[in-house]
């Protein structure tokens, strides 16, 4: 029996329980696994696509051309998400249906996978974006898989060429509604929204004969190689909306990511972080949802209905020492590094009388 997905983690205890669950297993497997997928490929890799894999890839493009029909507001004075993205949102959610109804039998499981999809592109009322939604895209393409929408034999076109294409409708939201990172800082996020390119990023890297982790330094590698590394793709973006300082100063960790000798010592600590810093992190995890597919009994059923209404999440169980905030998710809300950039470059000089 098919059921719309929800939220059951409340707390760091049932976190836990989902750290030692079957769905925590079976999700990071299937991350692992594709990210073995890739290996010393390139994004323009020559690949068969299944006529599923090209029927998803068709929807992503239907996504593209809504927000194209659907223009940012005039909202200049502020620096913050642009409200047309609701608009982009709602046409997501009306369509969602019909648009898994193209690939996904049986048709009673729709509203189920349909869920996943929709909130794979960040939250309506926050206009924010950050590594959850990613995770809801690859908790998306897992029903997929259990549905047999999409096999094993699918794995390198799931990476190489829908999550690219997804990497690349989320770019575009991302400038166009200046989606703000989720979280205070975007601190789960190594460039403010994603996590994943970099580990399949690194995974693609991994035998590279002469591209190094510190090659992220070197712009003119970075320029030529990013159409065909994911990991590098995701340093020229992080280089173009962060265009005050280096590298070495708006993202310290990737600098000191790029002080490893090898791209396997990369890969393997993306994985590690991936598990500890997104998995492992309650801020993230109180938003994943679980259904018959992605299958887990511990926490509450009730998790939605207890949640804070501004935030999503739910704070009457936690305990904070004198003086301590709440997380980072209960912040004040952070402007992207693209609305910064874009407002800087629409400033004017001030004449002197």
């Amino acid at each position: 029996m098919y059921k719309v997905p929800v939220k059951r983690i409340i707390t760091k205890e049932h976190l836990d329980q989902y750290l030692q669950s079957d769905a925590y297993q079976s999700f990071i497997e299937y991350i692992i696994r594709l990210n073995d997928a890739v290996c010393d490929l390139k994004i323009d890799t020559e690949l068969t696509l299944s006529p599923n894999v090209k029927a998803i890839l068709n929807v992503l493009s239907v996504l593209k051309e809504y927000i194209k029909a659907i223009p940012a507001v005039e909202n200049s004075k502020s620096r913050f998400g642009n409200p047309s993205f609701r608009d982009f949102y709602d046409r997501v959610e009306a369509n969602a249906a019909e648009l898994m109804g193209r690939f996904v039998k049986p048709t009673e499981a729709i509203p189920e996978v349909a869920r996943y999809f929709v909130e794979s592109f960040g939250n309506r009322k926050r206009i924010d974006y950050g590594t959850g939604h990613e995770a809801n895209f690859m908790a998306w393409l897992l029903c997929l898989e259990k549905l047999g929408v999409l096999t094993s034999e699918d794995d390198r076109a799931v990476v190489l060429r829908v999550f690219v294409e997804y990497i690349a409708v989320m770019r575009q939201l991302q400038f166009e509604y200046w989606l703000e990172p989720a979280g205070s800082h975007g601190v789960w996020g190594l460039d403010d929204y994603h996590f994943l390119p970099f580990m399949f990023g690194s995974s693609q890297l991994k035998n590279h004969k002469y591209i190094r982790p510190k090659s992220i330094h070197d712009e003119d590698t970075v320029c030529e190689f990013s159409k065909s590394y994911m990991y590098l793709a995701c340093i020229r973006f992080i280089n173009e909306v962060k265009t005050s300082a280096s590298l070495r100063w708006h993202s310290p960790m990737l600098d000191d990511i790029s002080a490893c000798k090898t791209w396997i010592k990369v890969n393997q600590g993306m994985i590690k972080m991936y598990k500890a810093e997104v998995l492992g992190k309650l801020p993230i995890m109180q938003h994943f949802m679980f259904g018959s597919l992605i299958h887990f009994e511990g926490g509450v059923e009730n998790a939605e209905e207890l949640e804070d209404k501004d935030c999503g999440h739910n704070h009457s169980t936690d305990q904070y020492a004198m003086g301590q905030e709440y997380p980072d998710c209960c912040g004040i809300p952070v402007p992207s590094a693209i609305a910064a950039t874009a407002t800087r470059k629409q400033q004017r000089p001030i004449p002197f009388d």
